[in-house]
């Protein structure tokens, strides 16, 4: 991948993620405290899991940097992380901005499943 080439992948997957994350700090009238994306220490589900979405970004960017993640890894993997991104969002709402342990299990679980599908992208598995 040529150095023009790499910079504007670094450049879209940044742009990505500044969108992605001020979509997710949005609240709307169904929300009350924090919301998707924010942390608050109120809300110590809402942080584990917005801890984790940050995780995966940062790995994320790092195949980018390292020419370990093709432009379709790369896009797939982001699509995927504002799906997990709008499914907490959901979740929130439907509980005045907090999530249950069952939505925590299954944001989880979606989370677990993105972190696999991130090592075997940067793995070529």
């Amino acid at each position: 991948m040529t150095k023009l080439t790499n910079s504007l992948l670094v450049l879209a997957v940044s742009g990505l993620f500044a969108v992605g994350s001020a979509a997710a700090q949005t609240q709307n009238s169904n929300t009350s405290g924090a919301g998707a994306g924010q942390v608050d220490p109120g809300h110590p589900r809402v942080n584990q899991i917005n801890q984790r979405e940050q995780n995966q970004q940062n790995r994320i960017a790092n195949g980018v940097k390292n020419d370990k993640l093709t432009p379709g890894q790369t896009a797939r993997l982001e699509r995927g992380e504002q799906r997990l991104q709008n499914n907490e969002k959901k979740d929130m709402a439907a509980d005045n901005g907090h999530l249950t342990k069952k939505d925590q299990r299954q944001l989880n679980h979606e989370a677990n499943h993105m972190s696999k599908r991130i090592y075997n992208d940067k793995h070529d598995k």
